[in-house]
């Protein structure tokens, strides 16, 4: 069944990001993945290019189109072409943070942040989870307590997506500790702020090429200015609000790597043999892979309905759950089963699949862990 999302303007759209992706990323990955993290060229490029900051006002340099359609197609090319890490971090400027941005600045903070943000000047990064505390964030401990016209915050931040190349980064505090949810608030931090530290790069299972880092806070002196929205004790709202569009980011990444993985394999089985035949002539091979296509349709032509909600205003946070549970178990499905297929090549670092299967593994963590997203989805049954 076809799908029916995309306009021609979508599919323009794709031509040149496709060829901005083969030009920019794919020769650089290997090294980014060596690195550790991507150039941070890669930011500006994009910005210069025209693929960041698509639904940010024309005013600060964005293109001023809110149509989440333009993000799905940076995705899928992203992922088409197993730029998995080096592609997080532009997919997390786009989809994740900069939301935040456009709806709860000032008008004063819009002029102080949307132009770099939009031209890759200034990279961004969300700061939530803490050691210890995982997908509880009412329990954090950071602190940003009320000073005359500064806040001072005190705390560690880890597994912080961008957290080496950031240079803006929306924190997730507690204004007043005394409270859970009502006590927090999302404060805005800035590369160079005495008292800011950078940890170690993480080193990962997968997603080498994207720079996770650990943060750690000490007497950071933050402009009462730098606070997100009109009043402190709103930051626990702010998140449940953005908090779809993010796992709907993260679906879509999923079911494109599920689909790229498929298509590499399909090619594979084709041309490899055993006992004299090609792998993809036996019963089994064909079983499987007419399993795993069955399921990727069905799951993009889920998670297109959900792009049309959410560019509706109507996406749930039920329904952003179920895609971010069922696409990214898919893709941990598919690239295991993918690798099978080709057999002891497919665990060598050298075979794609190899890359797909270490880099799908987060994503049934991150963005909120498929045991959240299903108490999430039960909450919505009634139970």
């Amino acid at each position: 069944m076809k799908r029916t999302l995309y306009e021609s303007d979508h599919e323009d759209f794709r031509e040149a990001f496709r060829a901005f992706v083969g030009k920019e990323i794919v020769p650089h990955e290997a090294q980014w993945e060596r690195d550790g993290a991507v150039a941070r060229e890669l930011f500006t490029t994009a910005g210069a290019n025209g693929f960041l900051g698509i639904d940010a006002p024309e005013e600060f340099g964005g293109g001023g189109v809110e149509d989440f359609r333009f993000n799905a197609v940076i995705s899928e090319e992203l992922l088409r072409v197993g730029a998995a890490g080096s592609g997080l971090g532009l997919t997390l400027h786009n989809d994740i943070v900069l939301p935040y941005l456009l709806t709860y600045c000032t008008d004063e903070q819009k002029q102080r942040w949307l132009p770099g943000v939009v031209s890759g000047e200034t990279i961004l990064a969300i700061a939530m989870t803490e050691p210890g505390i995982g997908s509880d964030l009412a329990s954090m401990s950071t602190t940003a307590i009320r000073d005359g016209d500064h806040y001072v915050v005190n705390g560690a931040k880890t597994f912080i997506t961008n957290g080496i190349n950031a240079d803006l980064i929306v924190v997730a505090v507690k204004t007043d500790p005394s409270q859970k949810h009502k006590g927090m608030s999302l404060l805005v931090l800035e590369r160079g702020m005495e008292g800011f530290e950078r940890g170690r790069n993480l080193d990962k299972l997968g997603m080498h090429a994207q720079d996770t880092a650990e943060l750690s806070f000490t007497d950071v002196k933050v402009p009462v200015e730098n606070l997100l929205g009109p009043e402190e004790g709103k930051g626990f709202v702010q998140l449940v609000e953005k908090l779809p569009q993010e796992r709907l980011s993260i679906a879509i990444a999923g079911v494109a790597a599920a689909r790229a993985v498929l298509d590499g394999t399909l090619a594979y089985v084709k041309e490899r043999k055993a006992f004299g035949s090609p792998v993809g002539s036996f019963q089994n091979s064909k079983f499987a892979l007419a399993e795993m296509d069955t399921e990727i349709d069905l799951a993009e032509h889920y998670v297109d309905d959900c792009v049309r909600a959410l560019n509706a205003g109507e996406l749930t946070a039920v329904d952003a759950s179920k895609a971010k549970y069922w696409c990214t178990e898919l893709q941990g499905r598919v690239a295991d089963r993918c690798l099978q297929l080709h057999g002891g090549y497919g665990y060598m670092s050298e075979y794609p699949v190899s890359k797909a299967y270490a880099d799908a593994r987060i994503t049934r963590i991150y963005g909120g862990t498929t045991e959240i997203m299903k108490e999430v989805i039960g909450r919505g049954l009634g139970l």
